[in-house]
C-alpha cells in the first residue's frame, strides 16, 4: 500500500497579500536524486541540495529583467539554460557567479520554454507553437519562427519526453473553449494534433501530466468537477501528412474524486506508477470542507491509500522527483517522500516461504498458477468481445461513425497490430460498400491503403468497389502500392475508363475542385492565357482516364505503350504534362502522386523509340512532333546560355556572407 511520510520544508514562500500564485515558475531535475533547480517566477534561479534542505548556488537577473521560463539543467554540457524577458535564452555553469556576464542570445520571436530531460537534447518551445533544437536555434538566433498555431490559439502546459529511439515535445493548446493536444516528434520531425473530448461547459483542465509506458505515452489531466480522465497515444502512430485535421483523441475515466462544495479551484494531478496517482488540493473523503490533502489514490482499485493535511493555501502546484512530492503551499516549499510498493501474490509468497512446509508451498504455487490462468483467459475473452463489437461496428454503424473509429484504431494501434487487422478491416468495408449502395467510406480506405499492409490478395473487391464507384483516386493508389494487381484487373480496368472517357477533350476548368487529388501530372495545371497553345490549355483526356494513364510501375508502362491505348493519344497526354510541368508555375510537389519532369521525358523517349515508324507514317501525329522538337530545341538553345554564365553563378554560390551588416548593405557585383 502507498505511504506518505514525513516531510520537511526546503524553503519558504515570499510573503505577499492576495497572490494568486506561489511564486515558484518551476523545479527541475538536476544532477542526481539530491539536486533540483527552483526557478522564482520573478529573478532567482537557485540549486539545492535536497537532503541538507539548503541552497548551494543562486543567480540572479538585474533589476528590470523577468525570468519568463523556468531553468533547465543540461547534463550532457553542465549548463544551466532560462529565458528572461521572453526572448534572451541565457546559458551558465555552476561556477558563474553573476548571471548577466554569461551567455545570452535574443531570439526573433517569444519563447514559452525550455525543456531538458536525461538523455535528450534541449529543445526550445516558441509560443506560436514552433519547436527548435537549442544548438540549432543558437547557431543562427535570429532565424524566421514559423506559426504552427491559429491566432486564437494558445498553449497551457508543455513538457518534454525521450523514449527508446524518439524526443517527443507534448503540449496542449486551448481554443474557444476546446483543447488540443500536440505531439511534435524530433525524429524524424512531424506534428501530430488531437482534439480532447469535451467536459461539462466551461470546465477546462486544472492540470496535465504525462508518463510513458508501453510504447504509449498516456496524457493524466484532471478537471474542476474532480474527474481524472487518461489518454492514450502510441509512439508508432502513422504519421500524419501535412495539414491533416485534428485526430478525435478517446478519453477514459480513471478516477471521480470528492470535491466537496462547489468546485475544486487550485488543484493537480500527477502520476506516479501505473497504479498510482497523486493528487493535491481536493477534499479528503472523511474529512471536513475547507481543508485540503495531498493523497495517492490506486486507479485500479479506486481506493485512497494514503493523505496528508497540508496547511495554508494551496496553489495547485505539483512535482515529482526521485520518490519526492515537491508542493508549495501557504508560505512553505515543502518535499515530501513516498513510496508505492508493488503488491501482489508473488511477493506474498516471498514473504511466507521460510514458515511454510513443501505441501503449503506447492499448493499455494498451485493456486497462482490457476489465478494467472484466469487471468489470461479472461483478457482473451475480453480482446476476443472487443473485436467481435468492433467488427459489428463496422458491418452496422453509419459513415461518420465507422471513419471515426477506423481513424483511432489507425491512431492509436501497433505497428504489428495493425498488419493482422487491416486486411481483415479493409475486406469488411469493401464487402459492405458493395452490397449497400448507400454506404461508402473512401477516406476510410484510402488510410487503409497508406498503411502499406494492404495487397490485392488480401483484400481483391477493394479494386472493383473503386471501379464501382468511380473513385478514380483510390484507384490510382491500389494500381500504385499493390505489387500483385493480376495483369486481367489492370487491363480491364484501363479498358473500363477508356471504354467511359471516350477520346473527348477535357478543360481544366470543368474539375478545377477535384484536380487537387487526381492526377496532379495533367490536371492542376493553371492557364497560361499569353504563352500557353491550345494544346497546353486542353487536356486530350478526361480526368479520371488521366489517373490511370499515369504509370506506376513499368509494368503499367509497358501495358499502355504495347497493348491497351493509342500511342497518339498516349503521346499527347504525356505532351501535355511536360509542357504545364516546363512552367515554373506547375512544379511537380514533393509527397504528391505526380510524375517527375524526368520520368515524363524517359516515358516519351520509350513511346517514340518503340513505335516511332509508325507515327512519322502518321499524318495526325505530324504537327504534333513538330510542337515537340521546337519546344524541345528552344529548351536546348536556353540551357546552353545558361552554361556560359555558370562559371559566374558558381562564384557568386561560393561567396561568404558577412555575419554583421548592419542595418543594411549595398553590394556591387560585376559578372563581365
Amino acid at each position: 500500500m502507498a505511504a506518505l511520510y514525513a516531510g520537511y520544508t526546503l524553503r519558504g514562500l515570499a510573503p505577499a497579500q492576495n497572490r494568486p500564485n506561489s511564486g515558484i515558475q518551476g523545479v527541475e531535475a538536476e544532477r542526481d536524486s539530491d539536486h533540483v533547480v527552483v526557478t522564482d517566477s520573478t529573478r532567482c534561479v537557485t540549486l539545492y541540495k535536497v537532503s541538507d534542505q539548503k541552497p548551494l548556488s543562486c543567480w540572479t537577473v538585474k533589476q528590470g529583467h523577468t525570468l519568463t521560463g523556468a531553468a533547465v539543467y543540461n547534463a550532457r554540457t553542465q549548463e544551466y539554460v532560462a529565458v528572461s524577458d521572453r526572448k534572451v535564452i541565457r546559458i551558465w555553469k555552476e561556477d558563474d557567479i553573476i548571471l548577466d556576464k554569461a551567455f545570452k542570445a535574443t531570439v526573433s520571436s517569444d519563447v514559452w520554454r525550455v525543456h531538458c530531460v536525461a538523455g535528450g537534447d534541449p529543445v526550445v518551445l516558441f509560443h506560436r507553437g514552433a519547436v527548435r533544437l537549442l544548438d540549432s536555434l543558437l547557431s543562427a538566433p535570429q532565424q524566421p519562427i514559423e506559426e504552427v498555431l491559429s491566432p486564437e490559439e494558445a498553449i497551457s502546459w508543455s513538457t518534454n519526453i525521450v523514449t527508446e529511439s524518439q524526443q517527443f515535445v507534448i503540449f496542449t493548446t486551448e481554443q474557444k473553449g476546446d483543447h488540443f493536444l500536440y505531439l511534435q516528434r524530433l525524429n524524424p520531425n512531424s506534428l501530430q494534433r488531437y482534439h480532447l473530448e469535451r467536459e461539462e461547459p466551461g470546465l477546462s483542465p486544472l492540470s496535465f501530466s504525462v508518463s510513458y509506458r508501453d510504447k504509449h505515452i498516456r496524457l493524466l489531466y484532471l478537471y474542476p468537477n474532480g474527474h481524472v480522465y487518461e489518454s492514450v497515444v502510441s509512439v508508432r502512430a502513422p504519421v500524419p501528412e501535412e495539414g491533416a485535421q485534428a485526430l478525435p483523441l478517446p478519453r477514459s475515466l480513471l478516477l471521480s474524486l470528492p470535491v466537496g462544495e462547489g468546485l475544486l479551484q487550485a488543484a493537480s494531478a500527477q502520476e506516479l506508477d501505473e497504479a498510482h496517482v497523486a493528487v493535491v488540493g481536493v477534499p479528503h473523503p472523511s474529512a471536513g470542507s475547507g481543508k485540503d490533502f495531498l493523497c495517492i489514490w490506486n486507479t485500479n482499485f479506486q481506493t485512497l491509500q494514503a493523505g496528508k493535511e497540508m496547511a495554508g493555501k494551496i496553489y495547485g502546484q505539483l512535482w515529482s522527483f526521485w520518490n519526492k512530492l515537491f508542493i508549495p503551499h501557504g508560505k512553505t516549499f515543502s518535499v515530501i517522500p513516498y513510496d508505492c510498493p508493488k503488491s501482489s501474490l508473488a511477493s506474498a509468497l516471498g514473504k511466507q516461504r521460510q514458515s511454510l512446509t513443501n505441501d503449503q508451498v506447492l499448493e499455494l504455487i498451485k493456486v497462482r498458477i490457476q489465478f494467472i490462468l484466469g487471468s489470461l483467459a479472461k483478457h482473451f475473452i475480453i480482446k476476443m468481445l472487443n473485436k467481435s463489437v468492433f467488427n459489428l461496428l463496422m458491418q452496422t454503424a453509419p459513415v461518420e461513425e465507422v471513419q471515426r473509429e477506423v481513424q483511432l484504431l489507425l491512431s492509436r494501434t501497433d505497428t504489428q497490430d495493425l498488419q493482422t487487422s487491416v486486411g481483415q478491416l479493409a475486406s469488411t468495408l469493401a464487402s459492405r460498400s458493395l452490397n449497400d449502395p448507400a454506404f461508402y467510406t473512401p477516406s476510410s480506405l484510402v488510410q487503409l491503403v497508406h498503411t502499406r499492409y494492404l495487397c490485392h490478395s488480401v483484400c481483391p473487391d477493394l479494386v472493383l468497389l473503386a471501379l464501382e464507384r468511380k473513385d478514380y483516386f483510390l484507384c490510382q493508389l491500389c494500381l500504385q502500392f499493390f505489387p500483385d494487381i493480376p495483369e486481367v484487373v489492370t487491363c480491364a480496368s484501363l479498358i473500363a475508363q477508356e471504354h467511359e472517357a471516350g477520346l473527348n477533350g477535357f478543360s481544366l476548368a470543368d474539375e478545377e475542385d477535384r484536380s487537387d487529388n487526381l492526377a496532379e501530372g495533367g490536371a492542376t495545371a493553371q492557364r497560361d492565357n499569353e504563352k500557353a497553345s491550345a494544346a497546353e490549355q486542353m487536356c486530350p483526356v478526361g480526368l479520371h482516364k488521366a489517373v490511370l494513364l499515369y504509370p506506376a510501375s513499368a509494368r503499367l508502362l509497358r501495358s499502355n505503350i504495347c497493348t491497351m491505348l493509342s500511342n497518339v493519344l498516349f503521346l499527347q497526354y504525356l505532351q501535355f504534362v511536360y509542357l504545364k510541368f516546363s512552367h515554373d508555375a506547375c512544379k511537380p510537389t514533393q509527397g504528391l502522386r505526380s510524375p517527375s519532369l524526368t520520368q515524363v521525358m524517359d516515358w516519351m523517349g520509350l513511346l517514340l523509340d518503340a513505335h516511332f515508324t509508325v507515327l512519322v507514317m502518321t499524318p495526325d501525329v505530324k504537327d504534333l512532333l513538330l510542337n515537340l522538337h521546337r519546344f524541345v530545341k528552344s529548351q536546348v538553345r536556353f540551357v546552353s546560355e545558361l552554361g556560359k554564365i555558370e562559371g559566374s553563378l558558381q562564384e557568386l554560390d561560393k561567396m561568404a556572407l558577412k555575419r554583421d551588416v548592419g542595418q543594411y548593405s549595398i553590394e556591387i557585383i560585376e559578372l563581365f
